[in-house]
């Protein structure tokens, strides 16, 4: 331990981090690398040029996400994926923190003071459904930002303006509209092998497949995953669209709960590091 050297976080440490994410069988590129960090912030290990632990803190107004934890493999089991966390952690004063753990990082994250609150189940794979004809629902723009992000609140509790900011950049974000206003939105962009889906945001299911279906149908021949928490109902639907089971996590929260305040709720996520 006494030859390293904690770092706050910066773009010049992906190349290392993403090293670290590919040792450790994630698909990130180093594109999903930069989106995160970009909103975060964050802390590395070095151990003279290499980087050997990862951490990020991504603040969503009261709310923060501690994410993309990694140590190297020939360090684990010495506290350094406490150390990084905590040193992450600490660059950002909330009341509320949240994270997606594996269940190898369970006992940590409960020593952490995070306790369990839910399960996500991952589903992925090539769409092999020939494309459907159905048109995509309308894509939202910059001057929808304000309204994605009330949606969103409403739904997890979290000020997420920045992360929709950026899908609106980096991906296409489509939406369902009653009387003109936005009910529900559904976010795709490019992510690991292909492309991810989410977050979706509805007020039920069938408006939550209303916004899927065509996205989905249009991915055909395309590599696509869907992160969606055990309470949407939506896994069976998705198998049916010839996605498969590939794992999950488990969600956990340190700290108050932010009440949802609408009939908005959550069917995917933008990712496992972003809720």
């Amino acid at each position: 331990m006494t030859t390293l050297t904690f770092c706050p976080f910066e773009d010049g440490h992906i190349p290392g981090a993403l090293a670290l994410s590919r040792a450790a069988q994630w698909p990130h590129r180093a594109e999903d690398w930069a989106l995160f960090l970009s909103l975060s912030q964050g802390a590395v290990v070095m151990d003279g040029p290499d980087v050997v632990a990862t951490a990020l803190a991504t603040p969503f107004g009261r709310v923060a996400c501690a994410n993309m934890i990694i140590v190297d493999a020939a360090r684990r089991g010495a506290g350094l994926g406490r150390r990084v966390m905590e040193t992450a952690m600490a660059q950002v004063n909330v009341p509320e923190w949240r994270l997606i753990a594996t269940a190898d990082g369970l006992p940590l994250y409960r020593k952490l003071g995070f306790e369990v609150c839910g399960e996500i189940v991952q589903y992925q794979g090539v769409v092999t459904a020939p494309a459907s004809g159905m048109a995509l629902p309308d894509r939202a723009g910059p001057g929808d930002l304000a309204a994605l992000a009330a949606l969103d609140a409403a739904a997890t509790g979290m000020d997420r303006t920045s992360l929709l900011a950026a899908l609106l950049r980096v991906g296409a974000v489509h939406v369902l509209r009653q009387g003109g206003v936005i009910t529900a939105f559904a976010a795709l962009r490019a992510f690991g092998r292909g492309e991810v889906l989410g977050p979706v945001i509805a007020r039920n299911a069938d408006e939550a497949q209303a916004l899927m279906a065509p996205l989905i149908a249009a991915s055909s021949g395309r590599f696509l995953r869907v992160d969606t928490p055990v309470t949407s109902g939506l896994a069976p639907w998705l198998v049916a669209q010839g996605m498969a089971h590939a794992g999950g996590g488990i969600q956990m929260r340190r700290g108050g709960g932010a009440a949802a305040v609408g009939p908005q709720q959550v069917f995917a996520l933008a990712a496992q590091a972003m809720g």
